[in-house]
């Protein structure tokens, strides 16, 4: 089923109880919680609106479970049932059966539509059986026995249907952040029209206390801007003319008129629905086990029940009516009904308990893998620093001034998206409107820029890059050496270093001449130390850096952290290779990074996990795992969290198999009765989707919890403000 808004929120068919047996199952829209089979009437009861369907649009608490067309049924049947029972004690005659009559009527309809609906498709599911096993009850008279099969497997759909309902609360919760409609500035007039219609350059309007429709960047007006439900904020940002807003955050006391930069349908949020929505269609390896063990199982089940109910008697002379009975036994019993749902109801609830708190885990597999992680590996500038690097020394070249050393820099760097050219076009001051123009301009991954200054090439990077390109060596310039002794004292200190050098651009050249260094720091974030102890105490055997820095600042910045393991000036491909390299020796890596120079490392890791990627495409598209504020606390939190579901799962597995083949072993004795079956049947799976769900209110260790703060509505949790972060490959 696909909603208007073209969100396509159907399962991939996992084939529980049998679904997949022949032919697979139609979509619907259970968000990846459990396969299409044991959801049976909670698929009707999708349709009728439980979760927020495409006719209402809204989620299912918007009416009363008790008003609900199955829930009626059900406690009708209760009722038929209860005073079936009570006119049985008074020995009057008739109108028991009559009653014990309309409670399988009323509490089976869902269900025999259902199994009707699967014959048609040729799969032999656990509605079939029980369709199957009441027919046969009544066939032997046991009226009150159908019956109660009947209603306890209806209360045991609907208590599924609302655990369901609770696992897709945290998605519908972001879909409610979307303000339907935007006031487009046209013309000079206000014009108030659907947000998906207004176009990217649009300027539109936001009121004190409204949500933010569209995102885009302040022309106009100062705020304080809720965040948490994208970054995680714990306070409104200060918002101004050239800061940038996302679509859903709530606009504070003032008034903004803001420039789209994206239509509706791309926000930061919209994706975010997406991803999560695409996270919950992904089914975990067990899962992906426990479902193809499923297609065998239950037609394996219909043949058992059959041998138990018919060999017995035709081999043995045994009485028919006690084998029957229990071969229909077998059949209530033996679904897996319990065994498909225990995996996906610890996932789902594990991905939704992640997204409250601000971080995006894009499935069941990737959750389980990080739950596996015993390294972890960092990128140092904008992960474990602050990312608001700044120059703390200029060094100019014999001819020079610091004052012309940064304009030529930040000439070139006025193009360039790497967050060290903020922090030299910062220092140079606003670009002056007589600065030359610069042509050939050219980025180049992991080591610099370079670009034509008049007659000159200018380049701009890591200095050995620098002096090669700009033949600096060949032309013997006695400063070189000076300042290559003066680029290693600051990386010594823990700074970052970019040379600064021209050359004639005729053929053949002049022969290059430096123009000095300048010096960036970028300040450690104050958790970055209790982070990397607390992975260390979770149990992370190696935590390592990885970084295009120079190796003397790496080493600064590893001896703080208490890393010992350190990798410096890589390129990206030498990052990518860096972490294979720990593949080999046998470690399940989760790579840490910004998601721009960090993409090939973060595809290549078990995990890669992007931090402050809230308005960063490529982060959002390349990694496993996004950390959407800049908050490094929430890496422990996704470790615990991980491990808790796996832990889950596991619980989930184990008390689903052992269940059955309990009551499996006191059919035989004829100790169980059809609706004890169903009971166990039933409540497995209520127990197992209820143990799932207590992963949405798993707490961390009290440092993490303290440090991860409270969630607030949707994606997010209090953290430092996100930082939009782009740059070319290693040159920090």
């Amino acid at each position: 089923m696909r909603e208007k808004d073209g969100r396509d929120r159907r399962i991939q068919g996992s084939g529980g109880c049998g679904s997949q047996g022949a032919g697979g199952s139609a979509g619907t829209e259970i968000p990846g919680t459990v396969c299409t089979a044991c959801a049976g009437e909670t698929a009707e009861m999708l349709a009728a609106g439980h979760h927020g369907g495409a006719a209402s649009g809204k989620p299912g608490s918007r009416m009363s479970w008790m008003m609900r067309p199955q829930a009626l049924f059900t406690w009708l049947a209760g009722a038929f049932l209860t005073a079936a029972w009570f006119l049985s004690r008074w020995s009057v005659d008739g109108w028991p059966v009559l009653l014990y009559a309309l409670a399988i009527l009323t509490g089976g309809f869902f269900v025999g539509r259902q199994a009707l609906r699967s014959l048609r498709h040729g799969r032999l599911d656990i509605h079939v059986l029980l369709v199957l096993a009441v027919t046969g009850a009544v066939w032997l008279g046991q009226w009150f026995e159908g019956a109660l099969v009947v209603f306890l497997f209806s209360v045991g759909e609907l208590l599924e249907a609302w655990s369901h309902h609770r696992t897709n609360r945290s998605l519908q919760e972001l879909l409610d952040l979307r303000p339907p409609r935007v006031t487009v500035r046209r013309g000079g007039v206000l014009q108030e029209i659907p947000a998906e219609q207004a176009r990217p350059g649009e300027i539109f309007i936001v009121r004190p206390g409204s949500r933010i429709p569209l995102d885009g960047q302040v022309v106009k007006g100062e705020s304080a801007v809720n965040q948490a439900p994208i970054t995680g904020e714990s306070l409104p940002v200060a918002k101004g003319p050239g800061d940038h807003v996302f679509a859903g955050t709530l606009n504070g006391s003032g008034y903004l008129e803001v420039r789209s930069s994206r239509p509706s349908r791309d926000t930061t949020l919209s994706r975010l629905i997406r991803l999560v929505q695409e996270a919950q269609a992904q089914r975990a390896p067990a899962e992906r086990f426990i479902d193809r063990l499923a297609r065998y199982y239950t037609p394996a089940i219909f043949v058992l029940g059959i041998g138990v109910a018919v060999l017995p008697p035709l081999l043995a002379q045994a009485p028919w009516d006690t084998w029957i009975y229990r071969g229909l036994a077998v059949w209530l019993v033996a679904c897996p009904c319990a065994l498909v749902i225990s995996t996906p109801a610890a996932v789902v609830s594990g991905l939704g308990n992640a997204a409250r708190h601000g971080i995006l885990i894009k499935g069941g597999a990737h959750l389980e893998s990080l739950a596996r992680v015993d390294t972890v590996a960092f990128d140092k500038t904008g992960t474990l620093t602050e990312g608001h690097p700044r120059v703390a020394d200029v060094i100019p070249a014999p001819g020079f001034s610091a004052a012309e050393v940064l304009q030529t820099a930040a000439q070139l760097e006025a193009r360039s998206q790497h967050p060290l050219a903020a922090a030299i076009l910062a220092a140079a001051g606003a670009p002056a409107p007589t600065w030359p123009e610069v042509r050939f301009f050219q980025q180049v991954s992991g080591n610099g820029v370079r670009g034509q200054i008049g007659s000159h090439q200018v380049f701009v990077g890591e200095p050995g890059w620098v002096w090669d390109q700009a033949e600096c060596l060949r032309a013997r310039s006695k400063s070189v050496p000076t300042l290559q002794e003066a680029a290693r004292r600051l990386q010594n200190e823990g700074k970052t270093v970019m040379a600064v050098a021209r050359r004639g651009s005729g053929e053949g050249g002049e022969g290059g001449e430096p123009v000095g260094l300048v010096a960036v720091v970028d300040a450690l974030r104050a958790e970055s130390l209790d982070v990397v102890a607390e992975l260390r105490r979770s149990g992370i055997r190696h935590v390592v850096l990885l970084t295009g820095d120079h190796p003397a600042a790496a080493r600064a910045v590893a001896a703080r952290l208490g890393v010992t393991q350190v990798e410096a000036g890589l390129l990206p491909e030498q990052k990518l290779e860096a972490v294979r390299r720990l593949q080999r020796a046998q470690r399940r890596v989760a790579m840490v990074g910004d998601g721009i120079n960090d993409a090939p490392a973060l595809a290549a890791a078990q995990v890669g996990i992007a931090i402050g990627a809230a308005g960063n495409d490529m982060a959002m598209e390349t990694a496993q795992a996004v950390l959407m504020g800049a908050d490094l606390h929430k890496l422990p939190y996704a470790l615990s969290l991980s491990r808790a579901t796996l832990r889950v799962v596991r619980q989930n597995v184990a008390f689903a198999l052992l269940s059955k083949l309990a009551a499996l072993l006191l059919i035989f004795p004829g100790w169980l009765t059809l609706w004890m079956a169903v009971l166990v049947d039933s409540g497995a799976t209520v127990l197992v989707t209820l143990n799932g769900l207590r992963l949405f209110w798993h707490r961390p260790a009290a440092t993490v919890s303290a440090a991860a703060g409270v969630a607030g509505p949707g994606l997010g949790v209090p953290g430092p403000e996100a930082v939009q972060r782009a740059g070319a490959g290693s040159r920090i």
